[in-house]
């Protein structure tokens, strides 16, 4: 019999972020569009009724503690299994076991983590039991199980996404961690809500670089006769500096998103680099700043360069796909693209003009020449009479009114000169002529 030592010790020895891993969903943190009270996943889970699913979502959002709690409440055999260390014959035998408890009534949840790293044969071995039912699959993967599971398979699984934690779930579960016995609770330790928030910003929404952060803060921690405390120069080790001092939801995080949208709008791109440079590197979230480059690209670009805003949300995409600090690249290329782009804001003035024309007049009906008649009373009603369908003309232009009465001859979109948009100005100035002209 192997010997004890000292170093067994595992509840002491474990990471943290081990020794606080959620064993129930009451102490499990995010995930409230999943988990919630009355969410399809919670009611599943509880009922003890799960089927097939696959977890999708970023690494430290909880997919391989989820897969536990459901372990620990199934009356099921739970079975975790690896593609690593487990080949096709393994497979078979756990296939073959699972197949003579179904015979017996007793399910079978095979756990999958990682699922993207089975093969496409590892993958195909599974399907047939799942369709018989011999097992309930749970796959956990970071990547898109569209392009990475077996279409078959994936047909088969309900997916649920799961989300970066927000910072204010990631503050509880910190908070969690410092005062359970199993965590931190033990030691007296002091440290700021200022650091707590630092932290929580640094981790990107991954729970487990939070509570490894939190980790080496304390082992970086000032020893006094009070406990331990959390310094500003121990968490600088842990953390950038810049970090500390950027607060994500204060005056600082506005003025910098303000600096950088008016300096792509000035056309700038190296100031427009540089605030951006600053955000990143004092913590924002990459998509945060994707989002309003997306709303930068119609706001002041528009359709003097439409490529700008499929340039914007590419950034985005890949700043989903890859996160920090992979992604850093394509937002520079795109706040590069942005700011040397042609400004037009014509597409702000006109969604804003027709904003106020349907706040101060009336909601007119639609009128009868533009509805659709799938019905006899319709067509009795005279919907859709008079409808003229541009294709069947040469021009591919027709005179119908498509404005109501009191709105005939509004017109909301201004195109400017700039970049492409002035090929768009010259052509609706020929139609409107040609309309103008036509009666």
């Amino acid at each position: 019999m192997e010997q004890l030592t000292l170093f067994d010790d595992r509840e002491r020895t474990a990471p943290l972020a081990e020794r606080v891993r959620p064993a129930s969903l009451e102490e499990f943190f995010g995930q409230e569009h999943l988990l919630g009270k009355g969410k399809i996943l919670r009611q599943l889970i509880e009922k003890d009724q799960i089927s097939s699913m696959i977890f999708w979502g970023p690494p430290g959002v909880g997919k391989t503690t989820l897969a536990n709690i459901i372990a620990g409440r199934t009356k099921a055999e739970f079975i975790p299994f690896s593609a690593v260390t487990s080949g096709i014959k393994e497979m078979k035998e756990v296939m073959n076991a699972a197949e003579t408890r179904r015979r017996m009534g007793q399910k079978t949840v095979l756990f999958l983590d990682e699922i993207h790293r089975f093969n496409k044969a590892q993958q195909d071995a599974f399907l047939p039991f799942v369709e018989k039912g011999s097992i309930i699959l749970i796959g956990a993967t970071t990547e898109n199980p569209s392009f990475e599971v077996n279409a078959a398979l994936l047909s088969r699984c309900k997916v649920f996404v799961l989300k970066e934690l927000e910072e204010k779930d990631l503050i509880k579960l910190l908070r969690h961690a410092l005062e359970s016995p199993a965590g931190l609770g033990e030691q007296r330790i002091q440290i700021t809500e200022q650091q707590l928030a630092a932290i929580a910003a640094f981790s990107n929404g991954d729970a487990r670089t939070a509570l490894n952060t939190l980790e080496m803060a304390v082992l970086n921690g000032e020893i006094t006769m009070d406990g331990i405390t959390i310094t500003d120069q121990g968490m600088e080790q842990c953390i950038s500096r810049k970090s500390l001092l950027y607060d994500k939801n204060g005056e600082e995080h506005y003025n910098l998103i303000s600096a950088l949208h008016k300096s792509m709008r000035n056309s700038d791109p190296d100031a427009a680099v540089y605030w951006m440079s600053r955000m990143l590197e004092g913590g924002e979230n990459p998509l945060y700043i994707a989002r309003r480059l997306i709303r930068f690209a119609s706001e002041d670009v528009g359709l003097a360069d439409s490529q700008a805003l499929q340039v914007a949300v590419a950034a985005y995409q890949a700043c989903h796909f890859l996160g920090m600090p992979e992604c850093d690249l394509n937002l520079t290329q795109a706040v590069i693209y942005l700011s040397a782009a042609p400004k037009s804001n014509a597409v702000l003035r006109a969604r804003e003009s027709c904003k106020e024309d349907i706040k101060s007049k009336k909601a007119e009906p639609v009128p009868l020449i533009l509805r659709n008649a799938p019905t006899r009373l319709m067509k009795e009603l005279q919907y859709g009479k008079g409808y003229e369908y541009a294709h069947n003309t040469e021009e591919k232009l027709t005179h119908m009114q498509c404005m109501p009465d009191s709105l005939k001859d509004r017109i909301y979109y201004h195109p400017t000169d700039q970049g492409k948009e002035k090929a768009v100005r010259e052509r609706l100035e020929a139609i409107r002529e040609w309309k103008r002209n036509g009666k």
